[in-house]
C-alpha cells in the first residue's frame, strides 16, 4: 500500500508541473505553488477541528486515549501551519513580489500558528501526564473558535477583504481553470492519504507510549525498584577454629 502511495505522490507532483499555466496570477509558472498550499490550509483547519474535538472527549471521559490523539491532532496541525505559511510566504514573494506584506490573511493564520505553538509549549511544561492532558484538551476546546475565526470569519470580513491581496475568490468563485482544479484535487488527495498513514502511525507511537509508562510504573509499584538496604551483624570467627582442620 505505501509502494501505491508513493507512486500516486510522484505522479501527483508530476502532474502538478504539467499542467498548463494560470493566466490570472502575477506569474503564471510559479503559481503551482498553489497545488501544495491550499491543501496544507485545509489539512490544518481539519486538526484544529479534531483537537478541540478530542479535547473536549478527554475532558467528558478521562480517558487518556484521547490525549494521544489530541496530541497527534496538535503536532500534525502545527506541521501543516508551518507548511502553509512557507509557500504562502514564497507565493507573496514570486506574486507580489515580496516575503511579507502584512496582507489580512497573512497576519490572521500567523497568530494561528503561534496559537498551535502555544499548545505544544503547554504540552511540554508538565510532567505529571494527567494535568498535561487536562490543561491541553482544556486548551484545545478554548483555541477551537479563536482559531476558526481567524481563518474562516475574519479575513471574509468585508472591509477586511478589500484590502486583501489573497487570490481567494479564485478559489470559491470557481475562478481556477480545469487543469488547475485536476492539479489541485490530485496533489491534496494524496497529501491527505500520507497525513492518514503519519497520524495513524503518530497515534500508534503515543499509545506504546502511554502503555510503557503504566508499565514502568507497575513494576516499581510491586518492587521493581532498587533492593532495599539491610543490617548485616558482624560475625566474628575465632583463631582457634580457623586453624583447625576440618575432618572427612
Amino acid at each position: 500500500m505505501h509502494y501505491v502511495l508513493m507512486v500516486g505522490m510522484a505522479a501527483a507532483t508530476l502532474l502538478a508541473f504539467l499542467v498548463p499555466d494560470a493566466d490570472q496570477f502575477q506569474k503564471p509558472e510559479l503559481a503551482r505553488i498553489f497545488f501544495f498550499h491550499f491543501p496544507s490550509a485545509l489539512i490544518c483547519s481539519v486538526f484544529i477541528f479534531l483537537s478541540g474535538w478530542f479535547g473536549f472527549w478527554l475532558l467528558r471521559t478521562r480517558d487518556m486515549k484521547w490525549d494521544v490523539r489530541n496530541a497527534a491532532s496538535v503536532e500534525m496541525g502545527a506541521l501543516y501551519g508551518v507548511f502553509t505559511m512557507a509557500t504562502g510566504i514564497l507565493f507573496s514573494e514570486v506574486q507580489w513580489g515580496t516575503w511579507w506584506q502584512w496582507d489580512p490573511r497573512q497576519t490572521s493564520f500567523l497568530l494561528v500558528l503561534a496559537i498551535f505553538g502555544a499548545g505544544i509549549a503547554i504540552r511540554g511544561a508538565f510532567s505529571d501526564e494527567r494535568r498535561r492532558a487536562t490543561i491541553s484538551a482544556a486548551y484545545s476546546v478554548a483555541s477551537l473558535l479563536p482559531s476558526l475565526f481567524l481563518i474562516f470569519v475574519f479575513p471574509r470580513l468585508p472591509h477586511i477583504e478589500q484590502m486583501s491581496f489573497h487570490p481567494s475568490q479564485t478559489v470559491t468563485g470557481g475562478l481556477l481553470d480545469g487543469w488547475y482544479r485536476v492539479g489541485v484535487l490530485s496533489v491534496g488527495f494524496m497529501l491527505a492519504w500520507l497525513t492518514v498513514i503519519v497520524y495513524r502511525m503518530r497515534v500508534r507511537v503515543g499509545e506504546l507510549e502511554f502503555q510503557r509508562e503504566q508499565f514502568d510504573g507497575s513494576l516499581e509499584a510491586v518492587g521493581g525498584g532498587a533492593a532495599p538496604h539491610r543490617v548485616v551483624r558482624a560475625v566474628s570467627v575465632s583463631e582457634e577454629r580457623r586453624d583447625t582442620p576440618q575432618e572427612v
